[in-house]
Protein backbone atom coordinates (compact mmCIF):
# COMPACT_ATOMS: atom_id res chain seq x y z
CA UNK A 1 0.00 0.00 0.00
CA UNK A 2 1.48 3.47 -0.88
CA UNK A 3 2.21 5.78 1.88
CA UNK A 4 0.71 8.88 1.97
CA UNK A 5 1.69 12.31 2.61
CA UNK A 6 0.16 11.99 5.97
CA UNK A 7 2.36 8.95 7.44
CA UNK A 8 5.27 10.47 6.50
CA UNK A 9 7.24 12.18 9.75
CA UNK A 10 9.50 15.40 9.13
CA UNK A 11 12.05 16.49 11.24
CA UNK A 12 11.88 20.30 9.39
CA UNK A 13 8.85 21.66 9.72
CA UNK A 14 7.62 21.50 5.79
CA UNK A 15 6.96 25.10 5.10
CA UNK A 16 8.25 27.61 3.16
CA UNK A 17 10.10 30.80 4.74
CA UNK A 18 12.16 33.66 3.96
CA UNK A 19 13.19 35.86 6.14
CA UNK A 20 14.12 39.24 3.44
CA UNK A 21 16.45 39.69 1.09
CA UNK A 22 18.87 36.62 0.28
CA UNK A 23 21.59 35.28 0.38
CA UNK A 24 21.57 36.81 3.54
CA UNK A 25 24.80 37.87 5.29
CA UNK A 26 26.00 34.55 6.36
CA UNK A 27 25.71 32.65 2.79
CA UNK A 28 27.42 36.46 1.84
CA UNK A 29 30.56 35.38 3.78
CA UNK A 30 30.58 32.18 2.82
CA UNK A 31 30.53 33.07 -1.20
CA UNK A 32 33.55 34.74 -0.25
CA UNK A 33 35.54 32.18 1.14
CA UNK A 34 34.39 30.36 -1.62
CA UNK A 35 35.76 32.71 -4.51
CA UNK A 36 39.16 32.91 -2.96
CA UNK A 37 39.64 28.56 -2.76
CA UNK A 38 37.02 26.83 -4.73
CA UNK A 39 37.74 26.90 -8.60
CA UNK A 40 35.49 28.91 -10.78
CA UNK A 41 34.59 26.38 -12.74
CA UNK A 42 32.13 24.63 -10.25
CA UNK A 43 29.23 26.52 -10.34
CA UNK A 44 25.78 26.19 -8.15
CA UNK A 45 22.53 27.26 -9.43
CA UNK A 46 21.44 28.73 -5.79
CA UNK A 47 23.47 31.00 -4.00
CA UNK A 48 22.65 30.12 -1.04
CA UNK A 49 24.43 27.99 1.79
CA UNK A 50 22.49 25.05 2.95
CA UNK A 51 22.56 24.45 6.53
CA UNK A 52 19.99 21.73 6.91
CA UNK A 53 17.25 19.14 5.20
CA UNK A 54 14.58 17.12 5.28
CA UNK A 55 11.74 16.16 3.33
CA UNK A 56 10.82 18.65 0.92
CA UNK A 57 12.66 21.73 2.55
CA UNK A 58 16.30 22.73 2.42
CA UNK A 59 17.38 25.48 5.28
CA UNK A 60 19.85 27.39 4.57
CA UNK A 61 22.18 29.02 6.62
CA UNK A 62 20.46 32.65 7.49
CA UNK A 63 17.03 30.71 8.48
CA UNK A 64 15.36 30.92 4.96
CA UNK A 65 13.33 27.56 4.21
CA UNK A 66 13.67 26.67 0.69
CA UNK A 67 11.09 24.39 -1.25
CA UNK A 68 13.27 21.90 -2.81
CA UNK A 69 12.01 20.32 -6.26
CA UNK A 70 15.55 19.19 -7.47
CA UNK A 71 16.38 15.95 -5.01
CA UNK A 72 20.29 17.38 -5.28
CA UNK A 73 19.41 16.48 -9.17
CA UNK A 74 17.68 13.21 -8.09
CA UNK A 75 19.48 12.18 -5.52
CA UNK A 76 17.73 12.83 -2.19
CA UNK A 77 14.51 10.22 -3.21
CA UNK A 78 13.87 9.36 -0.05
CA UNK A 79 15.12 12.65 1.77
CA UNK A 80 18.01 14.36 2.62
CA UNK A 81 18.58 13.06 6.02
CA UNK A 82 16.51 10.18 6.04
CA UNK A 83 16.54 8.45 9.47
CA UNK A 84 16.74 5.11 8.27
CA UNK A 85 19.86 6.37 6.44
CA UNK A 86 20.87 8.45 8.86
CA UNK A 87 21.20 5.29 11.15
CA UNK A 88 22.86 2.87 8.79
CA UNK A 89 25.57 5.68 8.10
CA UNK A 90 26.07 6.13 11.76
CA UNK A 91 25.94 2.31 12.53
CA UNK A 92 28.62 1.35 9.41
CA UNK A 93 31.05 4.46 9.96
CA UNK A 94 31.18 3.45 13.73
CA UNK A 95 33.36 0.15 12.59
CA UNK A 96 34.74 1.08 9.48
CA UNK A 97 35.06 3.83 6.91
CA UNK A 98 36.69 1.51 4.56
CA UNK A 99 38.93 -1.07 3.89
CA UNK A 100 38.54 -1.60 -0.07
CA UNK A 101 36.76 -4.04 -1.42
CA UNK A 102 39.78 -5.31 -3.76
CA UNK A 103 41.93 -6.50 -0.93
CA UNK A 104 39.59 -6.92 2.16
CA UNK A 105 36.08 -7.15 1.31
CA UNK A 106 33.21 -7.32 3.21
CA UNK A 107 29.39 -8.26 3.52
CA UNK A 108 27.27 -4.99 2.55
CA UNK A 109 29.32 -4.81 -1.14
CA UNK A 110 27.60 -8.23 -1.55
CA UNK A 111 24.29 -7.52 -0.18
CA UNK A 112 24.17 -4.22 -2.31
CA UNK A 113 24.49 -6.47 -5.64
CA UNK A 114 21.53 -9.04 -4.21
CA UNK A 115 19.84 -6.19 -3.90
CA UNK A 116 20.54 -4.50 -7.91
CA UNK A 117 20.27 -8.32 -8.94
CA UNK A 118 16.93 -8.74 -7.63
CA UNK A 119 15.54 -4.87 -8.30
CA UNK A 120 16.91 -4.82 -12.36
CA UNK A 121 14.63 -6.06 -15.17
CA UNK A 122 14.95 -9.56 -16.44
CA UNK A 123 15.02 -13.00 -14.77
CA UNK A 124 18.26 -13.90 -15.96
CA UNK A 125 21.63 -14.71 -14.22
CA UNK A 126 23.22 -11.65 -13.05
CA UNK A 127 26.04 -9.64 -11.86
CA UNK A 128 26.63 -6.10 -10.01
CA UNK A 129 29.95 -3.90 -9.63
CA UNK A 130 29.89 -1.42 -7.57
CA UNK A 131 31.91 2.36 -8.49
CA UNK A 132 31.67 5.95 -6.89
CA UNK A 133 29.82 8.07 -9.63
CA UNK A 134 27.44 8.15 -12.92
CA UNK A 135 30.11 8.68 -15.17
CA UNK A 136 32.49 5.73 -13.80
CA UNK A 137 29.45 3.11 -14.18
CA UNK A 138 28.73 4.32 -17.65
CA UNK A 139 32.56 4.30 -18.61
CA UNK A 140 32.89 0.65 -17.08
CA UNK A 141 29.50 -0.64 -18.75
CA UNK A 142 31.07 0.29 -22.08
CA UNK A 143 34.72 -1.37 -20.91
CA UNK A 144 32.48 -4.72 -20.18
CA UNK A 145 30.53 -4.62 -23.95
CA UNK A 146 33.90 -3.63 -26.02
CA UNK A 147 35.26 -6.54 -23.97
CA UNK A 148 32.83 -9.03 -24.39
CA UNK A 149 31.89 -8.55 -27.73
CA UNK A 150 35.64 -7.83 -29.09
CA UNK A 151 34.06 -4.30 -30.91
CA UNK A 152 34.91 -0.96 -30.34
CA UNK A 153 32.16 0.92 -31.96
CA UNK A 154 29.76 2.87 -29.24
CA UNK A 155 26.27 4.49 -30.17
CA UNK A 156 25.04 7.03 -28.13
CA UNK A 157 22.16 9.62 -28.89
CA UNK A 158 21.78 13.22 -29.63
CA UNK A 159 20.41 15.51 -26.66
CA UNK A 160 22.06 12.90 -24.18
CA UNK A 161 24.35 13.42 -21.40
CA UNK A 162 26.39 10.47 -19.38
CA UNK A 163 29.24 12.25 -18.10
CA UNK A 164 32.02 14.41 -17.91
CA UNK A 165 35.03 11.85 -18.17
CA UNK A 166 36.85 11.99 -21.28
CA UNK A 167 34.52 8.63 -22.42
CA UNK A 168 31.31 10.21 -21.16
CA UNK A 169 31.96 13.68 -22.66
CA UNK A 170 32.24 11.82 -25.95
CA UNK A 171 28.95 10.17 -25.22
CA UNK A 172 27.21 13.76 -24.14
CA UNK A 173 25.66 15.58 -26.84
CA UNK A 174 25.80 19.28 -25.39
CA UNK A 175 28.87 21.31 -25.76
CA UNK A 176 28.57 23.97 -23.73
CA UNK A 177 29.38 23.90 -20.57
CA UNK A 178 30.21 20.28 -20.79
CA UNK A 179 32.35 20.15 -23.99
CA UNK A 180 33.59 23.02 -25.04
CA UNK A 181 37.80 23.09 -25.32
CA UNK A 182 38.13 20.15 -23.31
CA UNK A 183 38.87 17.87 -26.07
CA UNK A 184 40.11 15.53 -28.03
CA UNK A 185 37.67 12.80 -26.60
CA UNK A 186 37.76 9.18 -27.11
CA UNK A 187 37.37 7.93 -30.81
CA UNK A 188 34.46 5.44 -31.55
CA UNK A 189 31.34 7.23 -30.94
CA UNK A 190 28.58 7.71 -33.33
CA UNK A 191 25.73 9.89 -32.78
CA UNK A 192 22.06 9.24 -33.42
CA UNK A 193 18.88 10.37 -34.09
CA UNK A 194 16.20 10.49 -30.85
CA UNK A 195 12.96 10.45 -30.69
CA UNK A 196 11.63 13.55 -29.41
CA UNK A 197 8.03 14.27 -29.64
CA UNK A 198 7.65 17.29 -29.67
CA UNK A 199 10.32 18.58 -31.84
CA UNK A 200 9.69 15.55 -34.60
CA UNK A 201 9.63 17.20 -38.08
CA UNK A 202 7.03 14.42 -38.63
CA UNK A 203 4.83 14.74 -35.70
CA UNK A 204 3.18 11.48 -36.63
CA UNK A 205 6.29 9.26 -36.47
CA UNK A 206 6.18 6.27 -34.11
CA UNK A 207 8.70 5.04 -31.74
CA UNK A 208 9.13 1.89 -34.12
CA UNK A 209 9.20 4.35 -37.01
CA UNK A 210 12.29 6.79 -35.34
CA UNK A 211 13.70 3.45 -33.68
CA UNK A 212 14.21 2.39 -38.02
CA UNK A 213 15.46 5.61 -38.47
CA UNK A 214 18.48 5.61 -36.19
CA UNK A 215 19.03 2.06 -37.02
CA UNK A 216 19.27 2.07 -40.61
CA UNK A 217 21.79 5.67 -39.76
CA UNK A 218 23.61 3.06 -37.59
CA UNK A 219 23.78 -0.11 -40.62
CA UNK A 220 24.91 2.79 -43.46
CA UNK A 221 27.53 4.63 -41.37
CA UNK A 222 28.75 1.83 -39.16
CA UNK A 223 27.45 -1.66 -39.78
CA UNK A 224 25.47 -3.17 -36.93
CA UNK A 225 28.36 -5.75 -36.97
CA UNK A 226 30.61 -3.40 -35.92
CA UNK A 227 28.83 -2.12 -33.04
CA UNK A 228 29.76 -3.26 -29.44
CA UNK A 229 27.05 -0.73 -27.61
CA UNK A 230 23.72 1.38 -27.61
CA UNK A 231 23.88 3.26 -24.60
CA UNK A 232 20.80 5.46 -24.06
CA UNK A 233 18.76 7.03 -21.00
CA UNK A 234 15.49 5.76 -21.60
CA UNK A 235 14.29 9.47 -20.57
CA UNK A 236 16.72 11.68 -20.94
CA UNK A 237 17.89 13.84 -18.50
CA UNK A 238 20.02 16.55 -18.70
CA UNK A 239 19.06 16.85 -22.67
CA UNK A 240 15.31 17.70 -21.77
CA UNK A 241 14.01 15.13 -19.60
CA UNK A 242 12.57 13.49 -23.53
CA UNK A 243 10.54 10.57 -22.98
CA UNK A 244 10.69 9.05 -26.08
CA UNK A 245 7.72 7.67 -27.94
CA UNK A 246 6.38 4.57 -27.14
CA UNK A 247 8.01 1.49 -29.37
CA UNK A 248 11.38 3.26 -29.87
CA UNK A 249 13.11 1.39 -26.76
CA UNK A 250 12.05 -1.77 -27.26
CA UNK A 251 12.57 -1.35 -31.01
CA UNK A 252 16.51 -0.65 -31.13
CA UNK A 253 16.77 -3.52 -27.73
CA UNK A 254 15.30 -5.89 -30.26
CA UNK A 255 17.67 -5.08 -33.17
CA UNK A 256 20.34 -4.79 -30.71
CA UNK A 257 19.46 -8.26 -29.54
CA UNK A 258 19.73 -9.55 -33.35
CA UNK A 259 23.02 -8.34 -34.11
CA UNK A 260 25.13 -9.08 -30.90
CA UNK A 261 25.11 -5.46 -29.58
CA UNK A 262 24.96 -5.02 -25.84
CA UNK A 263 21.95 -2.84 -25.22
CA UNK A 264 23.20 -0.24 -22.15
CA UNK A 265 20.21 1.72 -19.92
CA UNK A 266 21.53 4.76 -18.36
CA UNK A 267 19.21 5.20 -15.34
CA UNK A 268 21.17 7.15 -13.65
CA UNK A 269 18.90 9.73 -13.39
CA UNK A 270 15.82 7.77 -13.93
CA UNK A 271 16.36 4.77 -11.69
CA UNK A 272 15.06 3.99 -8.13
CA UNK A 273 11.42 4.81 -8.02
CA UNK A 274 12.58 8.37 -9.53
CA UNK A 275 9.51 7.16 -12.67
CA UNK A 276 6.79 5.21 -10.69
CA UNK A 277 8.69 2.27 -11.30
CA UNK A 278 11.98 0.94 -9.65
CA UNK A 279 13.40 1.79 -13.84
CA UNK A 280 12.27 3.67 -16.29
CA UNK A 281 12.78 0.85 -18.68
CA UNK A 282 10.02 -1.28 -16.83
CA UNK A 283 7.15 0.95 -18.32
CA UNK A 284 7.60 -0.74 -21.54
CA UNK A 285 9.33 -4.12 -20.39
CA UNK A 286 12.45 -3.43 -22.02
CA UNK A 287 15.27 -5.72 -20.40
CA UNK A 288 18.49 -4.00 -20.86
CA UNK A 289 22.22 -6.50 -21.11
CA UNK A 290 23.73 -3.80 -18.80
CA UNK A 291 21.96 -1.13 -16.64
CA UNK A 292 23.79 1.88 -15.03
CA UNK A 293 22.50 3.29 -11.99
CA UNK A 294 23.70 6.24 -9.47
CA UNK A 295 22.33 9.55 -8.15
CA UNK A 296 19.05 7.84 -6.25
CA UNK A 297 20.44 4.74 -4.81
CA UNK A 298 22.32 5.24 -1.75
CA UNK A 299 19.93 8.01 -0.20
CA UNK A 300 22.63 11.04 -0.96
CA UNK A 301 25.81 8.71 -0.57
CA UNK A 302 28.12 8.56 -3.42
CA UNK A 303 27.32 5.06 -4.67
CA UNK A 304 26.81 3.79 -8.29
CA UNK A 305 26.64 0.22 -9.85
CA UNK A 306 26.35 -1.46 -13.36
CA UNK A 307 24.67 -4.90 -13.08
CA UNK A 308 24.34 -6.84 -16.63
CA UNK A 309 24.00 -10.34 -18.09
CA UNK A 310 26.48 -12.61 -15.78
CA UNK A 311 27.90 -13.71 -19.22
CA UNK A 312 28.86 -9.92 -20.29
CA UNK A 313 30.49 -9.16 -16.51
CA UNK A 314 32.21 -12.33 -16.14
CA UNK A 315 33.96 -12.14 -19.38
CA UNK A 316 35.96 -9.72 -17.90
CA UNK A 317 39.50 -10.71 -16.64
CA UNK A 318 40.35 -10.73 -12.35
CA UNK A 319 41.37 -7.07 -11.80
CA UNK A 320 39.39 -5.60 -14.60
CA UNK A 321 37.04 -3.85 -12.96
CA UNK A 322 37.11 -2.26 -9.72
CA UNK A 323 38.16 1.13 -8.25
CA UNK A 324 39.90 2.32 -4.39
CA UNK A 325 36.46 3.61 -3.15
CA UNK A 326 34.37 1.53 -5.71
CA UNK A 327 31.29 0.20 -2.93
CA UNK A 328 32.52 1.73 0.01
CA UNK A 329 31.47 0.54 2.96
CA UNK A 330 29.40 3.48 4.44
CA UNK A 331 27.89 4.07 1.35
CA UNK A 332 26.80 0.69 0.64
CA UNK A 333 25.19 0.80 4.18
CA UNK A 334 23.06 3.98 2.98
CA UNK A 335 22.21 2.07 -0.40
CA UNK A 336 20.22 -0.68 1.28
CA UNK A 337 18.73 1.25 3.84
CA UNK A 338 17.60 3.88 1.58
CA UNK A 339 16.11 0.72 -0.82
CA UNK A 340 14.85 -0.55 2.94
CA UNK A 341 12.92 2.96 2.53
CA UNK A 342 12.01 2.97 -0.73
CA UNK A 343 10.27 -0.30 -0.63
CA UNK A 344 9.01 0.00 2.88
CA UNK A 345 7.02 3.39 2.17
CA UNK A 346 6.18 1.76 -1.61
CA UNK A 347 7.79 5.22 -3.55
CA UNK A 348 7.32 4.05 -6.95
CA UNK A 349 3.47 4.57 -5.57
CA UNK A 350 4.62 8.23 -4.21
CA UNK A 351 6.31 9.19 -7.80
CA UNK A 352 2.99 8.16 -9.53
CA UNK A 353 0.88 10.02 -6.74
CA UNK A 354 3.76 13.35 -7.40
CA UNK A 355 2.92 12.46 -10.89
CA UNK A 356 -1.06 12.66 -11.16
CA UNK A 357 -1.22 15.17 -9.05
CA UNK A 358 1.40 17.78 -10.77
CA UNK A 359 0.62 16.70 -14.40
CA UNK A 360 -2.64 17.86 -13.71
CA UNK A 361 -1.88 21.08 -12.68
CA UNK A 362 0.67 21.96 -15.46
CA UNK A 363 -1.38 20.60 -18.37
CA UNK A 364 -3.75 23.51 -17.13
CA UNK A 365 -1.26 25.91 -16.82
CA UNK A 366 -0.62 25.28 -20.53
CA UNK A 367 -3.90 25.71 -21.42
CA UNK A 368 -3.55 29.01 -20.03
CA UNK A 369 0.08 30.57 -21.45
CA UNK A 370 1.03 29.97 -24.47
CA UNK A 371 4.76 30.00 -23.84
CA UNK A 372 4.44 26.36 -22.62
CA UNK A 373 5.52 24.00 -25.47
CA UNK A 374 4.93 20.18 -23.82
CA UNK A 375 4.52 18.90 -20.63
CA UNK A 376 5.95 15.68 -20.16
CA UNK A 377 7.99 13.06 -17.94
CA UNK A 378 6.80 10.22 -15.89
CA UNK A 379 6.40 9.74 -12.03
CA UNK A 380 8.32 12.04 -10.45
CA UNK A 381 10.39 13.03 -13.42
CA UNK A 382 8.87 15.98 -14.89
CA UNK A 383 9.01 18.85 -17.32
CA UNK A 384 7.77 21.84 -18.65
CA UNK A 385 9.21 23.00 -22.37
CA UNK A 386 9.13 26.98 -22.43
CA UNK A 387 8.95 28.19 -26.16
CA UNK A 388 8.31 31.49 -27.86
CA UNK A 389 4.31 32.50 -27.90
CA UNK A 390 2.73 30.48 -30.01
CA UNK A 391 5.64 28.58 -31.46
CA UNK A 392 8.43 25.94 -31.25
CA UNK A 393 10.85 28.47 -30.91
CA UNK A 394 13.31 27.83 -27.45
CA UNK A 395 12.63 30.60 -24.61
CA UNK A 396 15.92 30.06 -22.83
CA UNK A 397 15.61 33.63 -21.19
CA UNK A 398 11.60 32.98 -19.76
CA UNK A 399 13.25 29.85 -18.63
CA UNK A 400 15.82 31.68 -16.05
CA UNK A 401 13.53 34.21 -15.33
CA UNK A 402 11.33 31.56 -14.07
CA UNK A 403 14.17 29.85 -11.86
CA UNK A 404 15.27 33.13 -10.30
CA UNK A 405 11.64 34.34 -10.26
CA UNK A 406 10.68 30.90 -8.14
CA UNK A 407 14.44 31.23 -5.55
CA UNK A 408 13.14 34.74 -4.92
CA UNK A 409 9.29 33.12 -3.47
CA UNK A 410 11.42 30.19 -1.58
CA UNK A 411 11.08 27.47 -3.88
CA UNK A 412 14.41 25.76 -5.68
CA UNK A 413 13.51 24.39 -9.27
CA UNK A 414 16.02 22.97 -12.27
CA UNK A 415 16.74 23.82 -15.47
CA UNK A 416 17.54 21.44 -18.57
CA UNK A 417 17.65 21.08 -22.35
CA UNK A 418 19.76 21.21 -25.20
CA UNK A 419 18.51 24.10 -25.92
CA UNK A 420 18.59 26.00 -22.34
CA UNK A 421 14.42 25.94 -21.95
CA UNK A 422 13.27 23.27 -20.16
CA UNK A 423 12.33 23.49 -16.44
CA UNK A 424 13.09 19.46 -14.70
CA UNK A 425 10.67 19.30 -11.59
CA UNK A 426 12.47 15.93 -9.15
CA UNK A 427 10.76 17.29 -5.89
CA UNK A 428 12.31 14.12 -3.16
CA UNK A 429 9.23 11.20 -3.06
CA UNK A 430 8.45 11.80 0.21
CA UNK A 431 7.40 15.50 -0.26
CA UNK A 432 4.23 16.33 1.57
CA UNK A 433 1.09 16.81 -1.13
CA UNK A 434 0.52 20.03 0.15
CA UNK A 435 4.54 21.39 -0.14
CA UNK A 436 4.24 20.10 -3.80
CA UNK A 437 1.24 21.95 -4.47
CA UNK A 438 2.70 24.74 -2.60
CA UNK A 439 5.33 24.94 -4.93
CA UNK A 440 3.83 24.18 -8.42
CA UNK A 441 1.80 27.37 -7.70
CA UNK A 442 4.61 29.14 -7.28
CA UNK A 443 5.73 27.88 -10.20
CA UNK A 444 2.60 29.01 -12.20
CA UNK A 445 2.43 32.19 -11.12
CA UNK A 446 5.99 32.69 -11.79
CA UNK A 447 5.68 31.34 -15.33
CA UNK A 448 2.14 33.80 -15.71
CA UNK A 449 4.33 36.45 -14.45
CA UNK A 450 6.89 36.34 -17.42
CA UNK A 451 4.76 35.08 -20.04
Amino acid sequence: MTTTANELSYRIEQKRNINGAFPGPKSQALAERRAAVVAAGVASGVPVYVEDADGGIIRDVDGNSFIDLGSGIAVTSVGASDPAVVAAVQEAAAHFTHTCFMVTPYEGYVAVAEQLNRLTPGDHAKRTVLFNSGAEAVENAVKVARLATGRDAVVAFDHAYHGRTNLTMALTAKAMPYKTNFGPFAPEVYRMPMSYPFREENPEITGAEAAKRAITMIEKQIGGDQVAAIIIEPIQGEGGFIVPAEGFLPALSAWAKEKGIVFIADEVQSGFCRTGEWFAVDHEGVVPDIITMAKGIAGGLPLSAITGRADLLDAVHPGGLGGTYGGNPVACAAALAAIDTMEQHDLNGRARHIEELALGKLRELAAEVSVVGDVRGRGAMLAIELVQPGSKEPNAELTKAVAAACLQQGVIILTCGTYGNVIRLLPPLVISDELLIDGLEVLAAAIKAHA
